[in-house]
């Protein structure tokens, strides 16, 4: 299995740090609102990677954290006359209802930074004892001239930085890229007791600190959106590695943007969407398949077009497993025949083939080619006239192959015939209105799914193909 490691801007070979075990961490939302598909694609990518090392044997403990103190929760907090505390329960409890829609696995854990509030305190202790940070005024700031390595997850030059630096000039620091990892209370903020007064905890030590605390000094992989590549991914490595003296993360992965309309997501743009508005229109199995259709390395573009598409594409990949469910029904043989059996290892290829797409570095896109290829090869070869026993294969191996994808789980045999009877009552009331032209369409529509209908004296009867 290769991985295309950020750190070092090339494929490597997974080696994990103990055999038949994965200690990931991924970087998850600040839990002041919804999420948006940005980071529903971020969450889905990543649920992927572990289910497929799950697929392949590895024992993974996930970890995914929640942001629940920072400045747009204040801000919001005290927008709505409410605690950061209650805000960010509300909204992890809405994260929970939407991830779990989208058929994204639990995590293993899922720390709060507020939860580790003496853990951040003890290390940025540590970090000005070893003379990595230090403190003005009751903040405390990382000296980033002091990590020599800095910038080279994002391969940027640190005297490059800090004279291209687009920050405020902030007399308290000593170089203008040095970042916080404690900041002083403010008037209406929440704060906690630490040696250098009251205060927070900045943004990116959090992570450090749980990684530390809940892994110990290196984990096997550490992934996130790219936008967190600089500076949050950097700045991590610096306070964990000035901590520790060893490497933070032996492999980093990040996933692209999502633009919407070929446009980069914002708000003052009006193309903003939350995951819980798309899943108000489309089911799971197709947003995370439209999710997964393209390398996670590489932008997708978001319209309500292409999810119409791929929605059009689960409904084909539904219709043929519903297809072999009623197979199954139908059929009188229970055990597979030579030629059976011979055919059966002719699918395996796909499994073969699957497992070889999504062994270089997760490739989704190809791996769902190949489910499609899958099923075109069952819907050519597969009836009512084969044997339970193959059709029960056929089955499981479709559902085998979409597990580690999150999709083609269901079973969806009721709710499809309903919508056939459906279809025909509607060509029926054309039918009967003299709207050749939208009969011969729903007709052909049917056809299309593998749907013949014919016209009887006792009414329309249909059957598959």
């Amino acid at each position: 299995m290769k991985i295309y490691n950020t750190m070092t801007k090339r494929k490597e070979e997974f080696k994990p740090i103990h055999p038949g075990k994965v200690n990931m961490y991924v970087c998850g939302p600040t839990v002041y609102n919804f999420f948006h598909i940005g980071n529903a694609r971020t969450f889905v990518v990543f649920d992927t990677v572990r289910r497929y090392l799950e697929y392949r044997g590895y024992e993974v403990k996930f970890v995914q954290n929640f942001t629940d103190i920072d400045d747009k929760m204040i801000k919001r907090a005290n927008e709505e006359s409410t605690t950061v505390q209650q805000l960010g329960d509300r909204f992890i409890n809405e994260y929970y209802k939407d991830a779990d829609k989208l058929n994204i696995k639990r995590a293993t854990e899922n720390p709060r930074a507020t939860n580790y509030i003496n853990q951040i305190i003890s290390f940025v202790k540590d970090l000005i004892d070893k003379g990595y940070a230090y403190e003005v005024d009751g903040d405390v700031y990382f000296d980033t001239n002091k990590f020599k390595e800095y910038g080279k997850l994002s391969g940027q030059n640190i005297e490059d930085l800090q004279s291209g630096a687009r920050i405020d000039i902030n007399d308290k620091k000593r170089n203008p890229i040095d970042f916080t990892l404690w900041k002083s209370q403010k008037i209406g903020e929440p704060g906690w007791k630490s040696p250098w007064g009251m205060g927070r905890p900045g943004w990116h030590i959090e992570c450090s600190c749980m990684v530390y605390n809940i892994f110990g000094d290196t984990i096997d992989i550490h992934a996130g959106g790219s936008d967190l590549e600089f500076p949050h991914h950097e700045n991590e490595i610096a306070q964990s590695e000035s901590k520790t003296g060893k490497p933070f993360a032996n492999y980093w992965m990040h996933s692209a943007f999502v633009n919407v309309n070929n446009q980069k997501m914002s708000k003052s743009l009006n193309n903003f969407f939350t995951a819980r508005e798309i899943l108000e229109k489309y089911e799971p199995d197709v947003v995370r398949m439209f999710m997964l259709s393209g390398h996670y390395r590489t932008q997708i573009n978001f319209s309500l077009e292409l999810l119409d598409s791929t929605k059009s594409s689960v409904d084909r990949l539904y219709n043929s497993i519903t297809n072999l469910e009623i197979f199954l029904e139908e059929s009188s043989i229970d055990n597979m025949n030579d030629n059976e059996r011979k055919y059966k290892t002719k699918l395996l290829s796909y499994k073969d083939k699957y497992i070889e797409k999504m062994d270089d570095d997760f490739n989704t896109a190809d791996a769902i080619s190949v489910i499609f290829d899958l099923i075109k090869d069952i819907n050519i070869n597969v009836n009512n006239k084969s044997s339970k026993q193959l059709i029960k294969f056929c089955l499981s191996l479709i559902r085998e192959l979409g597990e580690p994808l999150g999709i083609l789980q269901e079973s969806k045999k009721g709710s499809i015939e309903k919508d056939i009877e459906e279809l025909i009552e509607k060509r029926q009331q054309a039918r009967r209105e003299k709207n050749w032209k939208l009969a011969d369409e729903i007709r052909d529509q049917l056809k299309s799914e593998g749907i013949v209908l014919e016209d009887t004296p006792d009414g329309v009867r249909w059957k598959r193909l």
